[in-house]
């Protein structure tokens, strides 16, 4: 049955109601205007309303970021908590309605399937069946931050004594001083409190406290589908080197179906990096599953390094960490943003009000470890599990899958952890 709480607006979702008011405001300066700090900033904005918040990002304000391609898959408690702050682009968002995981069948039982009616390596999740109108959203980086700069800056505008964004100002330091925090960012101005919040990707990270190498390369890019998938059909398929997703786009002016492509291979023998466009779709058309319909074509890829990055609380002193600057998550799962959103949901309602700031930040490492971690260990199992060369190790995956779909409470139960997090 559907869990109404899983909808309902963000106050009564709120683990702490607000308690006495501080009698000086809060500073609050957040670092990295992509789409968790501007969330961050929103919320601290519309509900603390005894903070003061700064946005700092090394990007000029008036730099249009609308235009950037890159593809970003967002939970349905993602959209429900940008609807909420009148900042989700609806038109242009194509929702998940279904979500398909499959696994080809290992040589030795590929044609015993059929004959023993053994269950398929695969896992259907559908809107549907979970009471919901979608599992989550795909869209453009550009086409969701450029309503949430937007946003901020209008809230700038209308009260310039409480909020500031202080674009095309890198932070180049920041250091603990008593009863906060000092944001140098050419010049040195002390806050209650300092959220970073850009990560960037894990090849250009220091490493952090938990950090594991897979040696996998992810390609990502788009294509163009024959349409034979049901409309917000999104797939992910298990390979020897590796998954492969699609995830759906808005279909083309014309009608195209089209996808965003996440192909991770290993590094070491990267079997995709010397094939051209043409010989990348057949070799996809040979992987993907046939509910996915066939690839027409594929567009420029590019190549990214994967790996665990993980700093063990998001909370130290007056300094956090969310999303990708906390956690950096191998793409398998598809919940980093989904994290980082999370977490600046669960920091700004623990503590607007709270008249101890470092007791409420210790309350927000404990609440957030719970779902920080099952999903870092889920990703990192998952990752891992394509290095190893153990003798049944893919048939032993398919079967868990094949027994997955086969049990719809615990199907259920995971569906609804990906669409909401860990509660």
């Amino acid at each position: 049955m559907h869990d109404p709480a899983e909808t309902a607006p963000l106050e009564a979702l709120s683990p702490t109601s607000p308690q006495t008011v501080p009698s000086q405001p809060v500073r609050l300066a957040v670092i990295g205007a992509g789409p968790a700090g501007l969330t961050l900033a929103l919320l601290a904005s519309t509900r603390w309303p005894e903070v003061q918040v700064t946005v700092f990002d090394a990007r000029a304000a008036d730099k249009d970021v609308s235009a950037d391609p890159r593809t970003l898959a967002l939970s349905l408690g993602s959209v429900q908590l940008l609807q909420q702050l009148c900042t989700w682009p609806a038109e242009l968002a194509q929702p998940i309605t279904q979500v398909h995981v499959s696994q080809a069948a290992p040589n030795l039982l590929r044609g015993l399937l059929p004959k023993l009616n053994l269950p398929q390596a695969e896992v259907r999740i559908r809107a549907d069946e979970q009471a919901v109108p979608m599992l989550g959203a795909v869209l453009a980086y550009g086409q969701l931050v450029a309503p949430l700069q937007a946003a901020w800056a209008a809230r700038c505008a209308a009260e310039p004594a409480r909020h500031r964004m202080c674009f095309g100002t890198p932070v180049q330091a920041l250091k603990d001083v008593a009863g906060g925090v000092e944001v140098d960012a050419g010049t040195a101005e002390t806050f209650d409190l300092a959220v970073v919040a850009e990560g960037g990707v894990f090849a250009e990270q220091a490493r952090k406290a938990v950090s594991r190498d897979y040696q996998q390369t992810a390609w990502v890019g788009s294509v163009t589908l024959d349409g034979h998938a049901p409309t917000g059909a999104a797939f992910e398929r298990f390979t020897r080197h590796g998954p492969v997703a699609l995830l759906p786009l808005k279909p083309a002016a014309d009608g195209t179906a089209r996808a965003s492509l996440v192909w991770c291979v290993d590094s070491r023998d990267d079997p995709v990096a010397p094939l051209d466009a043409t010989q990348r779709r057949i070799v996809l058309n040979t992987l993907l599953s046939d509910a996915a319909g066939q690839v027409l074509l594929v567009g420029p890829l590019k190549s990214f390094a994967l790996g665990l990055n993980a700093e063990r609380g998001l909370v130290t002193g007056r300094q956090v960490r969310i999303g990708n600057a906390a956690q950096t998550l191998h793409p398998v799962a598809g919940q980093g943003l989904n994290l980082g959103l999370r977490d600046a949901w669960s920091l700004v309602h623990t503590l607007r009000g709270a008249a101890d700031l470092d007791a409420a930040l210790r309350r927000v490492a404990w609440a957030r470890a719970p779902d920080r971690w099952s999903m870092i260990a889920a990703t990192d199992f998952l990752a891992r599990s394509f290095t190893w060369q153990l003798p049944g190790l893919a048939t032993a995956r398919g079967l868990g899958l094949a027994a997955l779909q086969a049990l719809p409470p615990i199907k259920s139960a995971l569906a609804r952890q990906m669409m909401f997090g860990r509660r």
